[in-house]
């Protein structure tokens, strides 16, 4: 049978929970705030990135979620780095840190604007990072929508599939806003393994339903 795309690994990140292929991993529900929650996960995890701290909260959000993707499916190891994309979306954009660096300019007696959270002020830093951190080199793309799209980030994704753009997709929504957020990246390959890459089946991802059991 003809290899298809297929969802073959997921990471979501919403609650004060982590769920990994579905299966919850780690939740952290008593944490003050979301990044409390954050850098409990980071440290139950033991990501050992300490860059992590110097990232805004959007970032922090990404990495831990692309951490665990990465881990559980290991595609770095399995394409070369041009052959891996990125392709990710989110509502509020770089909102969070962007509120943070115009406060630090709108008082021109107290007119103190900081370079470290400036470099943030574009929501497609996050894609530089995972990129960086897993050095990935190949499309990478990232999309402000009102709600998650994913008839949208499903066509996008196989486009680049069919037309021999990339071997790997990582794809999904990353936002953060007002200490509220959610996470959930997923890897899409060419392959017999996994659940078939459906609009259907991306919802269900969002819902924790999808099952990655292997027969």
């Amino acid at each position: 049978m003809e290899n298809t795309t297929k969802i073959t690994a997921a990471c979501v990140i919403e609650n004060g929970k982590v769920y990994v292929n579905s299966k919850l991993d780690f939740a952290a529900e008593g944490s003050a705030t979301s990044l409390d929650f954050l850098k409990a996960a980071y440290t139950h995890y033991q990501l050992n990135y300490p860059k992590f701290y110097k990232m805004d909260s959007l970032c922090k959000l990404a990495m831990v979620a692309s951490e665990l993707l990465m881990r559980t499916n290991r595609i770095n190891e399995k394409y070369a780095s041009e052959a891996i994309a990125l392709i990710i979306a989110n509502g509020a954009s770089s909102l969070e840190i962007d509120t943070e660096h115009q406060v630090s300019i709108a008082d021109e007696a107290n007119f103190f604007p900081s370079p470290a959270v400036f470099v943030y002020t574009l929501p497609n830093i996050l894609i530089g990072e995972i990129a960086i951190r897993n050095k990935i080199k190949g499309e990478n793309t990232f999309f402000i929508f009102d709600t998650f799209d994913e008839d949208f980030i499903h066509s996008y994704t196989d486009s680049l599939m069919n037309n021999d753009k990339a071997k790997c997709v990582i794809a999904g929504w990353v936002d953060f806003y007002e200490d509220k957020y959610r996470a959930f990246l997923y890897t899409v390959e060419r392959t017999n393994e996994g659940e078939a890459h459906t609009t259907t089946n991306i919802n269900k991802l969002i819902d924790n339903k999808l099952n990655f059991e292997r027969n």
